[in-house]
């Protein structure tokens, strides 16, 4: 794991997390099923004035009113709890009871009429010989408030059909201006500034704006584990604040960056200085964005100003890179490494070292492995030493929070390109994936030079050294870090050998149909504008169902 001396922001404790719960009240319409929402209060010092779903912190009486729920099957005392918090709360906010009589019909205006929102809700029920209905509720997710947020509460998302024959009345107290609105009616308003909402309500109104009816909905969170447990994260993007869910590509950034939620980082993409992911890491991404290398690529700066630099993968010749790279470093660079020599990666090896040679008096060697026969003309490379599996590069900071080693571990890894490398950062847990492993996508593996089973054995390779240095996040050459190492690693083998069961399905549906038509098929889920591409990667997995075929 990385060492807390190299973070870039004191240790921050938290708030706890108070237990919460909240109720998505669900009913049918002509034009889809719809969500009932409420305005908190103006003035209230929890979200004022934003639209929310009824519920609120969970009560020691909701612990001690079981005995009062219908329940279901398998529904343990946490998620029952919750959900006689869900239910009070709606009924105290909105004055809606999910109740059933003795008789197990449900409840009328004239039961109604006998309860006192303004009275402790547990009493009434006991003594009108009521039963709430929890059995009914469904559980749908787990939120828990960015650890940036002072008031944090960490809640249980419901789901529930709205009862017949009631009506949400708000108590101008604490909710205000009750309406039912389509999920997607709900998030085009927030869109158009006109109906604020806070990151879980927009993300929970995402999950449910695919579902026509209110029995899709319900049937989808059938079973009793959550759907999704969250704590998001956030950073600044433009100057303003942005939260994310652990699968969305900047939540392994700031888990990097800022582990205890500071709100610190910024998660733009701008090319004119290198952007400090640790004390002793930079990372400097280069103006040649596009469909191919996304934000652009990203040079690595390892060490500091007395150890001397490490730079991997210096990137494509753009002077102005060059130049952003030698001021940086002022040209006290030990190694220049190169993952792979595909052209936006290498080409300004040779150049960088040449000024460094200028600055400073030393070259530092260009390092990686020599293209092999199978690369493109633009990927011909010869490094000034080729480094070897398992071989080593060291620097040491000396610094007033103590002495750092930092040793680099060279792993070879074929696949995207005959030539491809990877290094580990064995002290803290980094690995760096050149293009082997990217964020938000997938890589490209490209026949002759690319090929998929090797890629895939070196994935196997990656995911052992995963457990062996405790990696925990991978630096890719193309967008954000990425956390949970091993999960992510295993996820990508897991979605390549999904694909290569497509190909191999396409592939039999029309034998001589060949890769124009298969790609169609196995590619359905990817913009035919991107065929191209995948038409790449396509040919490498046939040639594996080939290979296998003949074992």
């Amino acid at each position: 794991m990385v060492r807390p001396t190299l973070q870039l922001h004191p240790p921050y404790t938290a708030p706890t997390a108070r237990p919460a719960a909240t109720l998505l009240l669900l009913r049918d319409a002509p034009g889809g099923a719809e969500v009932l929402m409420t305005r908190r209060s103006p003035a209230a010092s929890y979200l004022p004035g934003a639209f929310v779903f009824p519920g609120g912190r969970v009560d020691a009486a909701d612990h001690e009113a079981h005995d009062l729920a219908s329940t279901r099957p398998g529904q343990t005392a946490e998620p029952l709890t919750h959900a006689l918090a869900a239910l009070r709360e709606s009924f105290e906010e909105l004055g809606i009871l999910l109740a059933l009589r003795g008789d197990g019909t449900p409840l009328d205006a004239s039961d109604l009429a006998q309860l006192d929102r303004t009275r402790p809700l547990y009493p009434q029920v006991r003594a009108l010989g009521l039963r709430l209905a929890a059995a009914e509720v469904r559980l749908l997710a787990r939120w828990i408030a960015d650890r940036s947020i002072p008031k944090r509460f960490d809640t249980t998302f419901l789901l529930a059909r709205m009862p017949e024959g009631q009506q949400a009345v708000a108590d101008d107290a604490e909710q205000f201006e009750p309406l039912w609105l389509r999920a997607a009616d709900a998030l085009e308003r927030h869109a158009a500034d006109r109906l604020p909402m806070i990151f879980p309500t927009l993300r929970t109104l995402r999950w449910l704006s695919p579902f026509q009816t209110v029995d899709a909905a319900l049937a989808a969170c059938a079973d009793r584990q959550p759907l999704w447990t969250s704590c998001p994260r956030a950073g600044y993007v433009g100057g303003q604040v942005q939260r994310y869910m652990e699968h969305d590509p900047p939540y392994g950034e700031l888990a990097l960056v800022c582990p205890d939620g500071q709100l610190e980082h910024a998660l733009d993409w701008q090319h004119e200085r290198p952007v400090p992911l640790l004390r002793h890491l930079h990372r400097l991404t280069a103006p040649n964005a596009s469909v191919m290398t996304g934000p652009g690529t990203n040079s690595y700066i390892v060490g500091d100003a007395a150890s001397g630099y490490i730079v991997i993968d210096p990137g494509p010749l753009l002077a102005d890179h060059i130049d952003r790279l030698l001021v940086f470093t002022a040209g006290q660079i030990t190694a220049i490494v190169c993952t792979h020599s595909h052209p936006d990666h290498f080409p300004a090896a040779r150049p960088l070292a040449q000024a460094c040679a200028r600055l400073s008096g030393h070259t530092p060697p260009v390092l990686g492995l020599a293209s092999a026969a199978t690369a493109r003309a633009s990927s011909h490379f010869t490094p000034d030493r080729a480094l070897g599996d398992g071989e080593r590069l060291a620097l040491h900071i000396s610094e007033s929070t103590g002495d750092h080693a930092i040793t680099l571990r060279v792993v070879h890894t074929p696949g995207h390109a005959a030539n491809h490398l990877c290094l580990i950062l064995e002290e803290d847990g980094l690995l760096f994936s050149g293009d082997h492993i990217l964020s938000g996508s997938t890589t490209i593996i490209d026949p002759p030079d690319g090929d998929m089973s090797a890629y895939l054995d070196s994935l196997d390779r990656l995911a052992q050294a995963c457990e062996q240095d405790r990696i925990e996040f991978i630096l890719p050459a193309h967008g954000h870090v990425i956390g949970e190492a091993a999960q992510a690693i295993a996820q990508l083998k897991a979605h390549r050998l999904r694909r290569e069961a497509k190909v191999l399905a396409a592939m039999r549906a029309i034998p001589h149909g060949g890769p124009n038509a298969w790609v169609s098929l196995a590619y359905d889920d990817t913009p035919e504008a991107l065929w191209p591409l995948a038409h790449r990667s396509l040919m490498a997995h046939v040639q594996r169902i080939e290979q296998l075929a003949m074992l």
